[in-house]
């Protein structure tokens, strides 16, 4: 139609406008205290050819929707189209659906991602509580204070521990515990009882604890630990050696274990295995060792508190192997009932540099690891290691969280993509493994 006979058209423009002003106003949810009410925003208006005296045949919007859990797709479908039916009798709407949004319940998953974020970058996590589009505020757990290696959470009280180091270890030691999921931390001063060799135990740069679920220690709260020999220093490297803490009062008060069958190690990952014992996996510093660029490993039968069965394992690189130290390694036993199957990650490069990110999976609760496959190309260093909670939107997942050039990088992979990776020889890949 033509401006000049408004009357004897019907300009698609005023119908779309009069649709998009009613949407932009319509209060859709309350929000909850995870998520923010449901949005309405408008990408693109069209409409016309670009004639200034001409009524437009056809007009189009592109809107999206980013909505809270507590609504839901076909009920906010229906409220839209309630809308354009009061404002046009004749128009169509293309839905694509982009993702469904879910929130992630207090947990496991949520305490795994705020312990890698801390372990690798070193400063304290932030909560988002947009779906991840913003995010608010740091939380600061302890300033000062010294990054004391991954957190612990008690799957029986739900409670998240930090440790935190008033300054590079050895140095006195505080825990700072969140019933909120990290929201808040109340700083305690534990008991931490020494060695038999009456060494106090450091916890800076360690893998995440773990609560134990099998066993007579069921309900044990167990993380990796180092003795530091007084200072970090090359002089002292053959002094050190790597141990864990547990605790069987909710971290209130905590036992040393025996070391680590050798000395000259540091920064490791405990994980239990589904008979209730405990796989120990270590890096190595000092030089003088045998074979001082491959992983270490030992087990335990009591709860943590002596270790045994050392071996080299000889198929697991520990960082680059042109210098005479290691680099701190990721590992988690995914939670699949009755298996015992492990992912430990590291540098994998014949470069002398800390590059190609890697996996390696075991599927016999570490004696022999037939798989791995890159995950991460380019830079990489530090690592750590979690897998997803059954029953929620990350089950089957395995995170992974690495140092790169100035900051750091999250994969998140699944184990059947892991076993199409490069066969190492040292075992074999079962087709099924769950």
């Amino acid at each position: 139609g033509h401006v000049a006979y408004p009357h004897l058209a019907d300009n698609p423009l005023h119908r779309i406008s009069a649709i998009v002003t009613t949407l932009a106003a319509t209060h859709w949810d309350e929000g909850n205290d995870f998520f923010p009410a449901t949005s309405f925003q408008v990408s693109n208006l069209k409409g016309g050819t670009g004639a200034t005296n001409v009524i437009p045949g056809r007009a189009s919007a592109q809107f999206n929707l980013r909505y809270c859990p507590d609504n839901n797709a076909e009920t906010l479908k229906k409220q839209i189209n309630q809308i354009c039916t009061q404002h046009a009798d004749n128009y169509e709407i293309d839905w694509s659906p982009i993702g469904l949004p879910y929130q992630t319940s207090p947990g496991e998953l949520l305490e795994a991602v705020q312990s890698a974020t801390a372990m690798i970058t070193g400063r304290p996590s932030q909560l988002s509580t947009d779906g991840g589009t913003s995010w608010g505020p740091e939380i600061t757990i302890a300033n000062p204070g010294f990054q004391g290696g991954g957190t612990t959470v008690d799957e029986t009280t739900g409670d998240i521990l930090a440790f935190v180091e008033e300054g590079h270890p050895p140095a006195k030691i505080f825990i700072y515990r969140s019933r909120d999921d990290g929201l808040t931390w109340k700083k305690e001063t534990p008991t931490i009882r020494p060695d038999s060799h009456g060494h106090q135990p450091s916890m800076h740069m360690n893998e995440h604890g773990t609560t134990l679920r099998y066993g007579k220690h069921k309900g044990r709260l167990i993380r990796p630990t180092r003795f530091y020999a007084g200072k970090n220093d090359r002089k002292k490297w053959p002094e050190h050696y790597t141990n864990a803490i547990y605790s069987d009062d909710h971290g209130k008060t905590w036992q040393t274990s025996e070391p680590f069958p050798e000395n000259g190690t540091g920064e490791a990952c405990i994980v239990e295995l589904s008979d209730g014992s405990l796989y120990y996996n270590s890096r190595v510093h000092w030089q003088e060792r045998p074979k001082n660029t491959r992983r270490r490993e030992a087990r335990s039968t009591d709860g943590g508190h002596t270790w045994k069965d050392f071996r080299i394992i000889d198929i697991l690189p520990d960082g680059h192997q042109h210098r005479s130290y290691g680099c701190m390694g990721g590992l988690v036993r995914l939670p699949v009932d009755g298996q015992d199957i492990l992912i430990f990650s590291n540098i994998d490069t014949p470069k002398a540099t800390r590059e190609q990110g890697t996996v390696w999976a075991s599927f016999d609760g570490g004696k022999t690891w037939p798989v791995k496959r890159l995950v991460l190309p380019g830079p990489s260093g530090y690592s750590a290691l979690n897998a997803g909670r059954p029953g929620t939107p990350s089950e089957d997942y395995i995170y992974l969280h690495a140092e790169t050039n100035n900051g750091s990088r999250v994969a998140r992979f699944t184990l059947d993509w892991l076993k199409k990776g490069t066969p190492t020889g040292n075992g074999t890949i079962p087709s099924k493994s769950k």
